[in-house]
């Protein structure tokens, strides 16, 4: 068995990675540069010694003959010779005298080698023929109407020490501000990744459910993320509480239809043909509303109204399945609705308006139910079921139109009819209020803008 370890990609660690590159390569590319210049600075700066001492130069040079006796008046003053690896050099840099260290040293191809690389930047570093390193400062020197390149050598050990040295003292800085760098970043990182790490937080929270969105407050670079995030959860969990409401619309529907069912199973008085094809009636309706309560669970209230739906028609079936259900109680129903009034939307929308309306009107009437519908002089469609039972107590009218509050404990129920209702108006911009109907009981006003 082969074990293979793969590490976790982490944000953190490109951050950091790519960062530190980045502060190393200008880092050492500055170090590179600061020493460069350190060497062409000295080189600038010992050159400008050699002049200061072009007296003690020229007076070598006197000394062997190089310049005339009748040379300038300065150099009267400078005639103690200085013993420097001095090599003369013509136009063309071929080396026509050697001062007598450097022919001590048998440095006679000074100028030879130091015209291979003159093209370069200075500092001039050579090998020689004594196998030493030397660093070259070239003198163009105009004396006694005479002009000169002579190629000051110097041993390169002191000087490359001294270069050695502060190379080290830079890159050391260099290290004490990666260092520090590094210290900063960790800091910077850690403060601003956390927002990130705060958002992960509220997102576990919400995964528990101990939380539905997100907070505010969140950097600018972060709001986008946020608000899109929170849309995201509002809709899920929006689209989540219409299933919930569907299923159980669904079940409070079908409870009725399948009480129907058994009043007719139960009725004696219906042959067998008769009883089927009653059956069938609510079988056909239960899979009406199934595949409505599946629609409005994927596309919500708003998806649903598209239709005009004639209104009598399905009053009058929905009467005749409550007199079943509720036959016990012979009821008597009125339904005063012109065969043209139309309802301003999908038949599912119509049916569980009336079917639960109806249904509520029937379980707490005294003997009489009455469905009507008519347009009111403000251009809407309204729908009235009214009743002659108990009514609805002024002091929880607005109550009862909430999910799972019910009016009357007493009998069965879920609380669920009247909030349906209410949600289905709501969709369509209308309005259900309760009012104290002529029968003396309850009243269910439906208005719906057409």
């Amino acid at each position: 068995m082969q074990l293979s370890f793969k590490p976790k990609k982490r944000l953190l660690t490109r951050m950091f990675l790519t960062s530190l590159s980045i502060i190393a390569l200008v880092g050492f590319g500055l170090a590179w540069m600061v020493n460069i210049l350190h060497a062409q600075n000295s080189y600038n700066v010992e050159t400008s010694q050699l002049i200061a001492e072009i007296p003690k130069v020229a007076a070598e040079l006197r000394e062997h003959d190089m310049l005339p006796n009748n040379s300038d008046e300065w150099l009267a003053e400078n005639t103690t010779s200085q013993r420097y690896i001095i090599a003369s050099c013509d136009s063309n840099f071929n080396q026509v005298w050697t001062s007598s260290l450097a022919a001590e040293r048998q440095l006679f191809d000074t100028c030879e080698n130091f015209n291979d690389i003159r093209e370069s930047s200075p500092p001039y570093q050579l090998s020689l023929a004594d196998e030493r390193d030397y660093f070259a400062y070239l003198l163009t020197l105009d004396i006694a109407g005479g002009e000169y390149n002579l190629l000051v050598l110097k041993d390169a050990e002191k000087i490359k020490a001294e270069y050695n040295q502060f190379s080290r003292r830079t890159y050391l800085r260099l290290g004490f501000v990666l260092a520090l760098a590094l210290v900063l970043l960790i800091s910077a990182a850690y403060w601003g990744m956390r927002p990130l790490m705060q958002l992960r937080n509220e997102l576990q929270s919400v995964n528990r459910g101990e939380t539905m969105t997100l907070s505010e407050g969140y950097p600018v670079e972060l709001e986008a993320v946020t608000q899109s995030l929170n849309q995201l959860l509002n809709q899920s969990s929006s689209q989540q509480q219409r299933y919930q409401n569907a299923m159980n619309d669904l079940a409070h529907s079908l409870k009725t239809r399948l009480a129907a069912v058994h009043a007719i199973t139960d009725d004696p008085s219906l042959d067998k043909e008769t009883t089927s094809e009653k059956i069938m009636q609510q079988v056909s309706q239960m899979d009406l509303l199934v595949k409505y309560q599946l629609k409005r669970a994927m596309l919500g209230r708003k998806g649903l109204k598209q239709q005009q739906t004639k209104i009598q028609p399905l009053v009058d079936q929905l009467a005749q399945m409550l007199f079943k259900v509720y036959s016990d109680k012979q009821v008597q129903f009125e339904a005063i609705i012109d065969q043209e009034h139309v309802f301003p939307g999908d038949k599912g929308d119509l049916m569980e308006l009336c079917g639960n309306l109806m249904e509520n009107a029937f379980k707490l009437c005294i003997s009489t139910v009455r469905v009507s519908s008519y347009y009111n002089d403000n251009g809407e469609f309204e729908l009235l079921v009214e009743d002659d039972g108990p009514g609805v107590d002024a002091s929880i009218k607005q109550n009862i139109i909430q999910r799972g509050v019910r009016a009357d404990t007493q009998k069965p129920g879920q609380g669920i009819g009247l909030a349906v209702c209410n949600e289905v108006v709501s969709s369509y911009g209308g309005r259900l209020s309760i009012e104290t109907s002529s029968l003396e009981g309850a009243c269910f006003r439906i208005s719906i803008p057409i």
